[in-house]
């Protein structure tokens, strides 16, 4: 199947993955003249995949450029993706400072992945003052719009009470949503509240996926967190954490 370069298919989200899937080259192109012609998404777009090196060589400057452009239009992710080069220095100096101005526009505009990225830096002091209220506030308004790894995260502050009270049960019901909405943190945490209620084989069930779709940071702590498991089954998962770990080490390992 052949996709004709037509402006209008570049604004069309199931059409673009379509052609990225199929045909990565020649999506890139059609999102570059679309980028050319002053088409927003296709600005953000090629951000993106200039970012990653999607069908285009991979030019992380040029994507903070192609991101700042659509940002200074009105673009909220191309401003959140501005965010995420300037904290981890892709393409540009890292700056967690500025990547929490950029965070804040989004945010205070409504975009739960904003939200929750300058929630991060505000859990953790970087780039501005730490505030766990405020943080706390912004967790819940990405998860209230459906955010899964902020769900996640709003159901730690109810488990721990952390400046808030505590809520047991609150927190179960955001992990099972986290984990129901694909995040892999939410998915452990959900097993974990599974196993401390002695539904150990559900609780394997969410271990499973969030081992098949953890990363590699996650998964090493995990399967270390896994060793002081009280059941033998979840105990065992240990094994099955740390085996993925070094494949996605060795994946990752430059050859």
């Amino acid at each position: 199947m052949s996709y004709p370069l037509r402006r209008e298919e570049v604004l069309d989200g199931d059409q673009l993955k379509a052609m990225l899937n199929e045909s990565p080259a020649r999506a890139a192109q059609a999102i570059l003249v679309a980028a050319r012609e002053g088409v927003l998404d296709a600005q953000a777009l090629l951000g993106q995949i200039l970012l990653d090196g999607q069908g285009i060589e991979q030019d992380q400057p040029l994507a903070v450029r192609w991101f700042g452009i659509a940002a200074q239009r009105g673009h909220l992710m191309a401003r959140n993706m501005l965010g995420r080069c300037h904290e981890h220095g892709w393409g540009c100096v890292a700056d967690a400072s500025v990547a929490a101005r950029h965070y804040r526009v989004g945010a205070e505009a409504g975009l739960d992945w904003a939200m929750y990225n300058y929630a991060n830096l505000l859990a953790t002091g970087r780039g501005v003052i730490e505030d766990q209220l405020q943080a706390l506030e912004l967790y819940r308004r990405a998860a209230e719009l459906g955010h899964a790894k902020s769900m996640n995260l709003l159901g730690r502050y109810l488990e721990d009470g952390r400046v808030c009270l505590a809520d047991p049960v609150g927190a179960r019901d955001w992990y099972r949503r986290s984990a129901v909405g694909g995040d892999f943190r939410g998915q452990f945490s959900y097993a974990a509240v599974l196993a401390d209620e002695g539904n150990i084989n559900e609780a394997l069930k969410w271990l499973r996926k969030a081992l098949a779709g953890g990363n590699l940071n996650f998964l090493r702590v995990a399967s270390k967190a896994l060793l002081n498991a009280t059941d033998p089954q979840i105990r065992e998962m240990a094994t099955d954490y740390a085996q993925r770990s070094a494949e996605l080490e060795l994946e990752l390992t430059p050859l």
